[in-house]
């Protein structure tokens, strides 16, 4: 047998401890952090999960001298607002940190706005400023199919994704582009930019929330506050969650936020014009059905406007 073989054959008959690797790599906490900050999106999770699970293989691949380059990690998101995108990316950015695929797992989140300049030579400058923020970590396009109007032949939107697609060719390795948005839109932007589409390797959609996950997002919310729903006050938002899941603009976890912040308004209101001025710790924590039934969702069938009406105390 010559040496080139035996040590092949030795390569090969060497053991390592995929578990011990999970365990050293920390990444179960950040996978068990996801499980707890969002309810529901079984199929985005086993996504991540199988993700996660790649790259611990592939690092372990490394180790045994089975390296085959670097992966393509570019991702695109794509689902509704309010389902979870970026805390997703956030979560992703640490696992990728803690396997050794960035060197500082941060996460920088923009919008067609921090990327294509208004006039000429103002582009380059804006884009290649971002990614020089996000380089080592992770780079959160929301809405990235706006960076691509070709009706608009003054726009520099192209320009920008020229140096995006440069960035993410030459720096695969210090650099992970996360693109998100609306589904149709997002395949719309791959159909008109075949260079960006051949540089995302994983695509994960995000489901709607249904009206039960919904409230239990809505109980997480409130108790980070230190709020918490009567079980009829619980009842009257599963009832307002069936009604405004119907109308326009309606953004899943979003628009539970913004519907509690509404409801702790009224509920403050409420308890500084009512006759009872010894108030308990309960009745500072606790919404009622009158905090969720005074929407304009039930009074006049639409969403509520961005102010709540504050009535003069008696």
């Amino acid at each position: 047998m010559s040496k080139q073989s035996k040590n092949l054959t030795s390569s090969e008959d060497t053991h390592i401890d995929l578990d011990a690797e999970f365990r050293k790599s920390n990444i179960k906490e950040v996978l068990d952090k996801l499980d707890r900050e969002l309810i529901g999106l079984k199929p985005v999770k086993t996504r991540i999960r199988e993700t996660a699970a790649l790259l611990l293989v592939d690092r372990v691949r490394k180790q045994m001298g089975l390296s085959a380059g670097a992966p393509s990690l570019h991702m695109c998101f794509t689902g509704n607002p309010g389902t979870g995108k970026t805390t997703v990316a956030l979560r992703m950015s640490e696992i990728l940190h803690r396997l050794g695929y960035v060197r500082e797992g941060h996460l920088v989140s923009v919008t067609r706005d921090d990327l294509v300049g208004q006039y000429i030579g103002h582009t380059a400058p804006k884009t290649k400023e971002v990614i020089k923020k996000a380089m080592g970590g992770v780079l959160f396009i929301d809405e990235a199919y706006y960076l691509y109007k070709p009706e608009n032949e003054r726009d520099y939107g192209a320009e920008s994704i020229e140096i995006l697609l440069q960035t993410m060719e030459n720096n695969r390795e210090d650099l992970v582009v996360i693109l998100a948005g609306y589904k149709d839109r997002m395949d719309k932007f791959f159909h008109s930019n075949p260079g960006m589409r051949s540089r995302i390797a994983h695509h994960i959609d995000f489901p709607d929330y249904d009206v039960e996950e919904l409230v239990a997002i809505a109980k997480l919310m409130l108790a980070d506050q230190n709020y918490r729903f009567s079980p009829a006050g619980e009842e009257a938002f599963g009832k307002y969650l069936h009604l405004r899941m119907k109308m326009e603009h309606f953004a899943n976890a979003r628009s539970v936020r913004n519907a509690l912040d509404r409801a702790r308004l009224r509920q403050a209101n409420r308890l500084f014009i009512g006759t009872k001025k010894a108030l308990t710790k309960t009745d500072l924590m606790t919404l009622v059905p009158e905090d969720i039934l005074a929407s304009r969702v039930f009074l006049e069938g639409k969403p509520d406007s961005g102010s709540v009406a504050i009535p003069e105390a008696k």
